[in-house]
């Protein structure tokens, strides 16, 4: 009997061990450090190989939340490239993962690490064997986003520049000005007003208006407990 209540109590302790792990906390966490990506961007396109070819490309970065899960989507518009992509954080492999749809309606699987203001993602293409590399960074305290992309050949050690978008943020100067309030669902900057109970507070994408709306009393408490404990 004493052997079976251990085991029932080995067993319990695994299964809220796994629902724990379910709970999508460390992949919301890891996507926070990329807040700064959410919003709407536009700006021009840059090739290595022809220096004369200057494109303009429009970007908008989403929350997306379902159930425990989190995670970001990206839309392009007059991309030569991309229509639009998700980003995710894979907590058990601790790697980021963007998974893009280029132009031909094929997924192309990124996947890498953060360093230093730096999101550095690698796949290799499967036809060539050459590694493709995707780096994304902000600049000008969050107004700015960098997206380049760089190619190192089979047996290779080195990558090839070939081409980069700079984006601004929409109804932004670099000029630079007072931010505004704050997200209350991710802590970004709010840029969508969304009303409970007479009171008004602010989102910083549709995502997160969507996530409020469907529970407004319990983002008001987590964003209130979280104010408190500083």
């Amino acid at each position: 009997m004493k052997y079976r209540v251990l085991l029932g109590g080995l067993l319990l302790t695994a299964a809220c061990y796994v629902a724990s792990a379910s709970q999508g906390g460390p992949s919301k966490e890891a996507l926070q450090e990329l807040q700064e990506y959410i919003g709407d961007w536009k700006g021009n396109g840059t090739s290595e190989r022809d220096k004369t070819a200057i494109w303009k490309e429009l970007a908008g970065w989403s929350w997306k939340f379902k159930g425990d899960d989190s995670w970001m989507t990206v839309e392009f518009k007059d991309s030569k490239w991309y229509k639009s992509g998700e980003l995710r954080y894979l907590a058990d492999k601790k790697v980021y993962e963007l998974t893009l749809t280029d132009k031909t309606d094929k997924a192309q699987v990124f996947q890498g690490t953060l360093k230093k203001g730096y999101l550095t993602l690698e796949r290799v293409d499967p036809a060539s064997k050459a590694t493709q590399q995707l780096k994304i960074n902000t600049a000008s305290g969050g107004d700015r986003l960098v997206i380049t992309y760089a190619v190192k050949p089979e047996n290779r050690t080195v990558f090839n520049k070939e081409w980069q978008i700079g984006m601004t943020r929409e109804g932004v100067t670099l000029a630079g000005g007072k931010k505004g309030p704050e997200c209350i669902v991710t802590g970004g900057l709010g840029t969508i007003t969304v009303s409970y109970k007479g009171q008004t507070y602010y989102v910083c994408c549709s995502g997160c208006r969507d996530a409020f709306n469907e529970n407004p009393a319990k983002i008001i408490k987590d964003y209130e407990d979280k104010k408190k404990k500083g």
